[in-house]
């Protein structure tokens, strides 16, 4: 059963991934300032060690300023930033990263993605720059976002550093099976963003069944679901709430025949699916 008391689930009980806590906190469409600030802070004083924004996102201060705010050693914080399309030119990427970093107030992140393979994306162009960045310490990981398997092949071909990881949108409504095994394949972590469909895992009713049996909330159990798929799950929240009860979820243990019941859904959502995007 999955305790009530966030507090009795320490850091190091989250799971890691090649040195990558497996659950951490997703700030996409958190722009307001304080409560971004404060949803970072007290999704690490809750035990997060995982925090994703983006550039896009326009909140890198306020992630920055949460992170400063916390009682929590920078040293022990996995910081994910992604460059924007219009900003991959080999050029732009090494300029505006440093300017994250400014706003990020750190020395370093621990993984910079590019956002999407779109606008200004080159393989080689833009995978140059990052691998100056890796070069230079001012990342420790690249990853991509995004990224459909041939574009992500081509990433792991042309790049001088290794390929860490690509995020992609991944939940039991869109459970990315080819992109999952490409991954692996290439020995690239697999991060899933929206990974409760934007809410619509609440009401799919199989992962309601699986939520009553265990006495779980339909989150705890879709976030239960990514980590036995291998998946790293960044749900983005804004309330202590829903912060504490995504943290809940890591002593769920799903049983095969909940796995299985989830793997046979026969729906299909995708949440997150712009004109630019690389499979349109």
């Amino acid at each position: 059963m999955v305790t009530s008391d966030a507090e009795t689930i320490p850091p190091e009980t989250c799971p890691t991934t090649t040195g990558m806590p497996m659950l951490g906190l997703g700030t996409w469409q958190n722009e307001a300032h304080d409560q971004c600030a404060e949803s970072v802070r007290t999704a690490l004083e809750t035990g997060y060690r995982h925090i994703d924004t983006a550039q896009a996102y326009r909140n890198e201060d306020a992630v920055g300023e949460g992170i400063a705010a916390a009682d929590v050693d920078r040293e022990d914080i996995f910081l994910a930033t992604k460059v924007w399309i219009d900003n991959l030119a080999s050029d732009d990427v090494l300029e505006t990263t440093r300017d994250s970093l400014d706003r990020l107030g750190v020395d370093s992140v621990d993984l910079l993605y590019v956002h999407w393979p779109s606008r200004a994306y080159d393989a080689e162009d833009t995978l140059s720059a990052f691998s100056e960045l890796y070069d230079e310490g001012l990342i420790e990981r690249i990853g991509v976002s995004n990224f459909q398997p041939e574009h992500l092949e081509e990433a792991v071909e042309v790049c001088d550093a290794p390929i860490f990881a690509n995020q992609v949108e991944l939940h039991p409504l869109l459970p990315q099976a080819e992109i999952r095994e490409v991954c692996e394949a290439n020995d690239v972590e697999v991060v899933g963003y929206s990974p409760l469909a934007r809410g619509k895992v609440f009401d799919q009713p199989v992962i309601q069944d699986i939520a009553a049996k265990h006495d779980a909330s339909e989150a705890q159990v879709s976030l239960a679901w990514a980590r036995e798929k291998g998946v790293t799950a960044i749900p983005k929240a804004t309330s202590e709430a829903h912060i504490t009860d995504n943290w809940e979820s890591l002593p769920l243990e799903l049983e095969q025949e909940d796995i299985d019941a989830i793997d046979a859904i026969d729906e299909t959502s995708r949440q997150v699916d712009p004109d630019f995007a690389p499979w349109n």
